[in-house]
């Protein structure tokens, strides 16, 4: 959520940087400062109503008890008047209380400075790259095909446990994955990073608290009996175990790692990414989240990058780091780093990391607070990045360690926790 005061005090400076994600944005944020200004002024006018009816009412009593009956009764008719357009004033004031925080929870964080403008991911900036592109002397083949042929994926089964875009894992493939996991936990948690098992379907609060809601109802799974949702990343409990909290200023910074399987509809994917495991709508992930000083969190930010990126050294995968431009931030980023992973397959980078510097914005929204040791009440910034996305890590190494006679080699990190060096073709089926 936007800070309202900023907006008063600087209207152009926020219709500019919004402007630099989206120029639609622009309506609603006039209509915001409409709706703002319409409401404190009826808010004064309903104060002085309230308080004009309590006066009134206290001098009532004081001319009944002093005999003034019928002094009495005149004023008695002038709070009756006064109640009947307070009443008018209050079923104004709540509309307008409602369609102000509907704006609110409806414009995306401002962009920092530093972020490049453009419109979408053409306009991305490439920061640098790690490690080489393998060269293959065959033709590589997709991580689908590899999956099959070694009988560790098999998708058609899986559309019949549960419809398109899910995948089940078997043998070797459920060990790669469940290795991943344990390998990531283990390097974040010798980052710093406390581990943390949260609930896996969260409230309305916590949706909102991350901004997922309103904004991406459409793209989350509900569980309607119940009122909770399926996560849609492990970002959303993590940042929210200290909603409504006021934190010491010593206790920052605060470090969160968690496994979680994530829920997206991937409502408006239609057509994209329909082959195999890119796109899917349960899928694995280790999170990364900081709970930061204000002063901090951009060099936060850095170091968040570079625990993520470490996976992938480790692993001995290619990658790229972007940063994403102001037209294709995520909601509540302020500033964005996405890495991106080679893929032989498709001869292109694919987003396996996004790691995000969200400001206060979340903060605001999930009453997130500390106190500074000038006693003043301040609000945190969140950061957040995957560390990583487990079933893009799979494609990866099955595509980058794919051989020849159509085995693939574990990276070198992960066999203590496999227990086997290569997934051998003969294993097929």
């Amino acid at each position: 959520m936007i800070d309202i005061k900023l907006l008063r005090r600087e209207p152009d400076k926020v219709r500019k940087l919004l402007s630099l994600r989206d120029p639609a944005l622009l309506s609603a944020v006039d209509r915001l400062i409409e709706v703002d200004e319409e409401r404190r002024a009826l808010i004064s006018d309903v104060e002085r109503l309230r308080a004009e009816r309590n006066r009134l009412s206290r001098e009532i009593g004081r001319l009944f008890k002093a005999g003034g009956k019928g002094e009495a009764e005149r004023l008695r008719e002038r709070v009756e008047e006064v109640s009947e357009r307070l009443s008018l004033l209050e079923q104004s004031l709540k509309g307008l209380e409602e369609e102000f925080a509907s704006l609110s929870l409806s414009i995306p964080n401002l962009p920092h400075h530093s972020v490049p403008a453009g419109e979408g991911e053409e306009d991305n900036v490439v920061v640098r790259e790690w490690g080489e592109k393998r060269e293959f002397d065959f033709e590589p083949l997709p991580h689908w095909e590899i999956g099959s042929r070694l009988g560790i994926l098999d998708f058609e089964r899986a559309v019949k446990l549960a419809g398109s875009r899910f995948t089940l894992y078997k043998s070797w493939g459920a060990k790669l994955e469940r290795a991943l996991i344990n390998f990531m936990l283990d390097v974040h948690t010798g980052h710093g990073y406390t581990e943390v098992i949260p609930p896996f379907l969260v409230n309305t609060a916590t949706m909102r608290g991350t901004g997922q809601l309103p904004k991406f109802s459409d793209d989350l799974y509900k569980v309607e009996r119940d009122d909770l949702w399926l996560i849609p990343t492990a970002e959303v409990p993590l940042v929210n175990i200290h909603a409504g909290e006021i934190l010491r200023e010593k206790d920052l910074p605060l470090y969160y790692t968690a496994y979680t399987p994530c829920f997206r509809r991937e409502a408006g994917a239609h057509g994209k990414d329909v082959r195999g495991m890119m796109r899917v709508h349960q899928f694995n992930k280790v999170e990364l989240v900081k709970i930061v000083h204000p002063d901090t969190s951009y060099a936060e930010l850095e170091s968040l990058l570079k625990d993520a990126e470490r996976i992938l050294q480790l692993l001995g995968l290619h990658y790229r780091v972007v940063e994403l431009c102001t037209g294709d931030l995520g909601f509540s980023a302020s500033k964005t780093y996405d890495i991106e992973v080679w893929i032989p397959s498709q001869r292109r980078y694919r987003e396996v990391s996004s790691c995000s510097n969200c400001e206060d914005f979340q903060a605001r929204r999930a009453g997130i607070r500390f106190r500074d040791t000038a006693g003043r009440v301040r609000l945190v910034h969140t950061l957040n990045g995957s560390g990583l996305a487990l079933g893009r890590t799979v494609i990866a190494i099955l595509e980058q360690y794919q051989q020849k006679d159509g085995s693939v080699v574990v990276p070198e990190v992960l066999r203590d926790y496999t227990k086997f060096e290569k997934i051998p073709p003969e294993q097929a089926g």
